[in-house]
């Protein structure tokens, strides 16, 4: 736009076409027209980064805001890398459950639930496992790839993963049972929105499921049975 500004007043001073205009008054009509430009532009990328901005945060919910937090509170970094996320895994379509798969897992989620009153490390590696698996089979990067699948899981099921992660950490960590038994508690919310093929409007996964009223893992019947003397 500048330029052909520039080339048309160079055209008229050739011309001769009754410009009478002084060279200061073509330089402010100039600037101004810079200063146009530069203002239209400006505000142009400012709406469509906060149209941007509105749009993650709407797609992630949560892990926006962890994500966030990981880059020090650098938006910027935060958004381009979940920007990222979103054009690697974005179109990544989930595949269909069967209804004897579904079943099959879970029951096993509630024989591990069990398992946690006597051997709460094992109940949480095998429920790690278990999730991975079917990620897997729906059609997720493999469990050999837990950093890919998980951020695959992030773009899909955002309100959910953050379970996933506290559990995975937890199996390689030195958790307390207490803090093993709220990351099972956290992850059983994506097992539910893997089990199910409801899903929301905006793309994230609701987690109604039959699993969601399951029994939660707990160390009270260990105690009980410490106190019984049976």
């Amino acid at each position: 736009m500048i330029v052909l500004i520039l080339l048309l007043l160079l055209v008229l001073l050739l011309l001769g076409v009754g410009f009478t205009m002084h060279v200061t008054s073509m330089f402010a009509i100039v600037m101004i027209a810079v200063v146009v430009v530069i203002g239209a532009a400006v505000l142009f990328i400012g709406f469509g980064r906060r149209g941007g901005e509105r749009g993650l945060k709407r797609r992630f919910g949560p892990e926006y805001g962890r994500t966030l937090a990981h880059h020090h509170g650098n938006a910027k970094a935060a958004e381009q890398e979940l920007s990222e996320r979103v054009r690697l895994y974005g179109s990544l379509k989930e595949q269909r459950l069967p209804p004897e798969a579904r079943e099959r897992y879970v029951a096993q989620w509630a024989k591990i639930q069990e398992q946690f009153v006597e051997s709460p490390h094992q109940a949480v590696a095998e429920a790690d496992a278990l999730l991975a698996r079917l990620a897997e089979d729906r059609g997720f990067p493999g469990r050999e790839q837990f950093d890919e699948q998980l951020t695959a899981l992030s773009v899909h099921h955002a309100d959910q993963v953050h379970g996933y992660r506290d559990m995975h950490t937890a199996v390689r960590g030195r958790s307390s049972t207490e803090e093993m038994r709220e990351a099972m508690v956290e992850a059983r919310g994506l097992f539910a929105a893997l089990t199910t093929e409801q899903v929301a409007d905006s793309g994230r996964h609701r987690t109604q499921s039959p699993g969601d009223h399951s029994q939660e893992p707990t160390t009270h019947g260990r105690h009980q049975a410490k106190g019984s003397g049976t």
